[in-house]
């Protein structure tokens, strides 16, 4: 039976507080559940903190350990060793220290062990296996390792220094490893004394150089037999750490990949400390070098067995030329240009000379004449009439007035007897005949005056105008020329690549010199022959009025001009060559090609030459498509092919205004018109040609060009900027032989100063071309590859192949503009209605 006994105060009270804490409970019930949540989660975390503490809780042994001894352990995640070495350093040896591990166990890559060296001034840190990565992150993994270690300076005449390796995993299986610490007696290199080695992608190698006393500049220079695996040789300054991994080794300094051969010249100003890190490194895979491309991994994360990349090297450092070369250099380019100059002047004295014999002996036989016919009959000495020229300098004036006068009335006479001699039949008898040029072009036999109406002045303003337009050419490509790079990105002459200041090359940018002053020298040639020309125009000379080839000099001085440019323009290419700025060195290449063509035809046909701003449109079109070329006519199929259409098309434009002499038009007719021609001309009669020389070299040049578009079409060159130049010297090698063929063919001679010129840039020509082909470098390869063609100097060890093909293709260019100025001096007493067109 129950009994209810009733509660007391005290009861009473603790039941409501109770109640209202279950009626706050179920109030605040959602914030209470989180809390409690939270609590849960804060107890468990501090559960595994603690566990996790007492996980990590693993012994540490130290061992005091000894040089050239192996060390066979083992290591887990609960022990860690820690080796402790000691050596004496002194400040005048200085010996190199070498880690070398082995990872014995296999299936280490999942858990490698980790290597710490600890030094006073340095830390270094890797695993074993050591994954390195190549191209398109795959990896591959060494389980062999050796690293040199960084050697701090010491100011102490000797110091013992303390270092210690740390050995440790994560890996609760037992990884079994070698440990051997090694003296590198031979760290430090000496100057002429090859040293040989082996590197590995994880065992690359670094060696230390001091420059000895009185030696500012060296060329560190390093073989190999192997063409592959490709390797890097970088300098470093004496710093801590130095990075000779292949994912760091071009962080800092100066670096170059190689395959057989790599030099880099180093300058004492540039290392404060005096004294640099030679590095070495092997590539774990050779794409850089021109090597294959390797497989692709079949999973992201698969490891791929690099094989054995053991390569040997030699290492020889070598001081570099001293400054008396390169003064001896500098006065050796000087006095060859300048020997032109003297050659030059002594040529005017010889020249000068012989015109002032000739005018003498006419002015002798002049007065004799006089002499002869005086009514009394009395006669002069030779003897007297020489005296008197001499004593009697207004003599001379007195001559050259009476024999322009005599000339004149004697050419008038031979004109009006050759006008006079020609029948009526022989030609159209209409008034405008001598005015319409559609007429006049289209005679059979045209003559230089029938191409030579317009007005002087009109024509020689139209002439200047190329250099005019040239200079302000000049002036915006010198503005954009500013390429900056690394060792890896210019392609020098590396064993032959003498630095001056900031430049790399100076005797590539030195060699250039010979552009520049012939361009000059050929310049003051023109002035002094325009400055002769234009007296002659002024005192009305016939001979300057209507005999010869019409001189206008307007292209010679825009020739001059670029041959200046190139070599200004070269020395730019030259400061870090590669092909991203190969155009800068053909730009101007391609403008004297153009130029010497125009100029050709200048000569017989001064009215319907192209003006200047056309003839600068097309070099400018071929200037745009070497750029488009080197950008993506490499192996671009389409680009290959748009470019062969435009060169066809090109040709046959150019081909058809030289036929007619400009007389036809590009409109809608033109189909209608050209299959008229083809009726009438071909199929209804059958009849030949009516120009039969313009159509010869017509027929010839569209077969050259369309060969070299065939050409380019199927081989795509990758060298579009020398393919192009190539098609341009064809072309105007093929019309310089026309012209002097159809000259020789027509009655003309060469004369003598004109033939020397000839015969001595032919042969100049030849010798600059052997040592152009040469081929000491090229971008077309990778930069390991170029430099397998580096030579040494061959000329006062300071220039190489291609600066001598500097020197003598500036004299070659040089000798080509005299033989265009002097090729129909021959002319300049035959009128010019007797000279042909062709």
């Amino acid at each position: 039976m129950l009994t209810y006994k009733p509660l007391n105060q005290a009861q009473l009270l603790l039941r409501n507080r109770k109640e209202m804490v279950l009626r706050s409970c179920c109030k605040f019930g959602p914030v209470l559940v989180w809390f409690r949540l939270g609590y849960v989660v804060l107890l468990w975390l501090c559960v595994t903190h603690l566990r996790c503490a007492r996980a990590e809780t693993k012994t540490v042994v130290q061992k005091d350990a000894e040089f050239d001894v192996t060390y066979n352990d083992t290591v887990t995640s609960d022990n860690q060793t820690i080796y402790a070495f000691n050596h004496t350093v002194s400040r005048n040896k200085t010996e190199g220290v070498r880690v070398t591990v082995d990872v014995l166990s296999e299936g280490a890559e999942s858990s490698p062990i980790l290597f710490v060296v600890r030094q006073k001034q340095a830390v270094l840190s890797f695993q074993v296996p050591l994954i390195l990565r190549g191209l398109y992150q795959r990896k591959y993994p060494y389980a062999h390792v050796g690293r040199t270690l960084c050697q701090p300076p010491t100011r102490s005449l000797t110091e013992t220094q303390y270092f210690f390796v740390d050995v440790s995993t994560l890996s609760s299986l037992g990884t079994h490893y070698q440990l051997r610490i090694s003296r590198v007696d031979s760290f430090t290199l000496h100057t002429d004394k090859k040293f040989s080695f082996t590197a590995s992608p994880s065992q690359p190698q670094y060696f230390k150089y001091v420059f000895p006393d009185g030696v500012d500049t060296v060329i560190v220079k390093v073989n190999s037999e192997m063409t592959f695996p490709c390797s890097v040789m970088s300098i470093q300054d004496i710093q801590c750490p130095v990075y000779d991994l292949d994912n760091n080794v071009a962080f800092i300094g100066m670096y170059q990949t190689m395959t057989k051969t790599a030099a880099i010249t180093v300058q004492r100003k540039d290392f404060p400390s005096n004294s640099f890190y030679v590095v070495v490194v092997v590539k774990t895979e050779d794409e850089a070098c021109g090597g294959p491309l390797r497989f692709y991994p079949l999973r992201p994360d698969e490891l791929i067995d690099a094989g054995n990349r053991s390569k040997t090297l030699d290492v020889v450092v070598s001081p570099a030329i001293s400054s008396d070369v390169y003064v001896m250099g500098m006065l050796f380019c000087l006095g060859i240009f300048l020997s032109f100059y003297l050659l030059t002047f002594l040529v005017a004295c010889v020249e000068n000379k012989r015109s002032v014999y000739r005018s003498t002996h006419s002015l002798m036989l002049f007065l004799s004449g006089i002499v002869s016919t005086v009514d009394n009959g009395s006669t002069l000495s030779s003897e007297a009439i020489t005296d008197s020229i001499f004593l009697f300098p207004l003599s001379l004036a007195l001559f050259h007035f009476l024999s322009e006068r005599s000339l004149e009335s004697v050419a008038g006479r031979s004109r009006q007897e050759s006008l006079s001699s020609i029948e009526e039949d022989d030609y159209d008898t209409l008034a405008d005949i001598d005015s319409d040029k559609n007429i006049v072009r289209t005679k059979k036999y045209l003559c230089v005056s029938d191409l030579a109406r317009k007005d002087k002045r009109v024509l020689s303003k139209k002439y200047q105008i190329y250099f005019c337009v040239l200079m302000l050419t000049c002036s915006g490509l010198l503005q954009v020329v500013n390429v900056t790079g690394n060792q890896d990105i210019c392609y020098y002459n590396f064993l032959c690549a003498h630095p001056l200041g900031n430049l790399s090359a100076f005797n590539n940018i030195l060699s250039n010199l010979g552009y520049v002053m012939l361009g000059l020298l050929f310049l003051l040639i023109v002035l002094q022959r325009d400055i002769i020309h234009s007296r002659a125009l002024d005192r009305n000379d016939l001979n300057a009025l209507e005999c010869g080839i019409p001189k206008h000099f307007g292209l010679f001085y825009a020739m001059g001009t670029a041959l200046m440019m190139e070599g200004l323009l070269s020395a730019c290419y030259h400061v870090c060559p590669n092909y991203t700025n190969f155009q800068f060195d053909t730009s101007f290449m391609y403008m004297i090609a153009g130029l010497c063509v125009l100029k050709l035809y200048q000569k017989r046909h001064p009215d319907i030459n192209a003006s200047a701003y056309t003839a600068y449109a097309c070099l400018a079109a071929v200037i745009f498509f070497s750029v488009l070329g080197v950008v993506f006519g490499k192996g671009n199929m389409v680009f290959w092919i748009v470019f062969s259409v435009l060169h066809i098309l090109a040709t046959m434009l150019l081909s058809t205004q030289l036929y007619y002499m400009g007389r036809w038009r590009l409109d809608s007719g033109i189909l209608r018109r050209i299959v008229y021609v083809i009726y009438t001309d071909c199929i209804r009669q059958c009849s030949g040609p009516m120009y039969i020389d313009r159509m010869v070299l017509l027929v010839m040049g569209n077969i050259v060009n369309w060969s070299l578009a065939a050409y380019g079409l199927l081989k795509t060159p990758n060298d579009f900027a020398s393919y192009l130049l190539a098609i341009a010297i064809c072309n105007l090698l093929l019309y310089f032989a026309f012209y002097i063929i159809m000259k020789l063919r027509s009655g003309e001679r060469i004369q003598c100063m004109a033939m020397v010129c000839i015969l001595f840039t032919a042969v100049v020509w030849g010798f600059a071309l052997f040592f152009f082909f040469q081929g000491l470098s090229t971008w077309q390869k990778t930069p390991a590859e170029s430099r397998e063609h580096n030579r040494d100097c061959i000329v006062l060890s300071f220039f190489d192949d291609h600066d001598i093909w500097h020197f003598l293709s500036s004299i070659a260019m040089f000798g080509s503009f005299l033989v265009l100025l002097t090729m129909d001096d021959d002319l300049d007493n035959v009128q010019r209605d007797k000279i042909f067109v062709f």
